[in-house]
């Protein structure tokens, strides 16, 4: 996936604050050494530095490190940006008190290969936050409609089901082998716009995962089509009266050794 489409921007700053709530569970502290896996446009990474830790923002995108580092900048934060993945951490060893990761390591091809590289970057007495959506709600049904979609104009069968991030025990046999123990709190985030219909549209002209999509449904001219199904999902799913709102749950799990 290339999270550099689009303009994951605006997605980053409707995650915000679920990067405030991790943030504030990990709780970092002046001189921690702070890694933020899957940084995106740098959310946590700029929360994390302005308590004074000494932070480390990972990602796949440049163009998203780029966005990051200027963000920073604007703050006159001094943080490291690096081009990574959960798979390679272009960290050493037991570099990181606190490994931080907002909705970005769930996206791991490989969890096993993940856990690996997590494990050898946090201290021995270090801790992982992380942030995983609960599979459930408006939210997302509609990812799932628009994957079904794209499946059925390339004839391919539906994927395997993703791991489950959001699990105690899923994540407790991934970490346990590396010597974690898992606890969890439930959260949750609203999602607004002024209809269903601008939320849909806004969605598709930004999210790198739309935008990657965008080819396929333009050939098989089903954009329109996938747009009105998704409205009419979100209308049916709205919870605000005179304008649009959903709500997605998401767990925020802390690891210890």
């Amino acid at each position: 996936m290339e999270w550099s489409l689009g303009h994951y921007e605006v997605i980053g700053e409707q995650l915000l604050p679920s990067a405030e709530v991790v943030v504030e569970r990990a709780a970092p502290a002046d001189g921690d050494r702070v890694v933020d896996l899957g940084c995106g446009t740098g959310n946590a990474a700029l929360l994390a530095a302005e308590r004074g830790a000494r932070v480390t923002g990972v990602d796949p995108a440049q163009r998203l490190l780029d966005v990051a580092a200027a963000r920073a900048a604007e703050g006159d934060l001094d943080i490291a940006f690096r081009l990574g993945d959960g798979a390679s951490i272009p960290m050493p060893d037991e570099s990181a008190d606190i490994m931080l990761s907002v909705f970005g390591v769930i996206f791991a091809p490989s969890p096993e290969a993940a856990a690996v590289e997590i494990a050898r970057v946090t201290g021995r007495d270090g801790r992982i936050v992380l942030s995983a959506w609960i599979p459930e709600g408006a939210i997302s049904e509609g990812v799932r409609i628009s994957r079904e979609t794209i499946a059925a104009i390339q004839n391919q069968p539906p994927g395997p089901p993703p791991f489950a991030w959001h699990e105690d025990h899923a994540l407790g046999e991934l970490f346990g082998p590396h010597g974690f123990t898992v606890s969890t709190e439930e959260h949750s985030l609203a999602f607004s716009a002024p209809s269903a219909r601008e939320f849909v549209e806004t969605e598709q002209e930004n999210h790198p995962l739309a935008i990657a999509a965008r080819p396929a449904l333009e050939k098989s001219r089903q954009v329109e089509a996938l747009r009105d199904r998704l409205v009419e999902h979100y209308e049916a799913a709205n919870e605000a009266p005179s304008s649009f709102r959903v709500t997605s749950r998401y767990v925020v799990a802390e690891l210890r050794r």
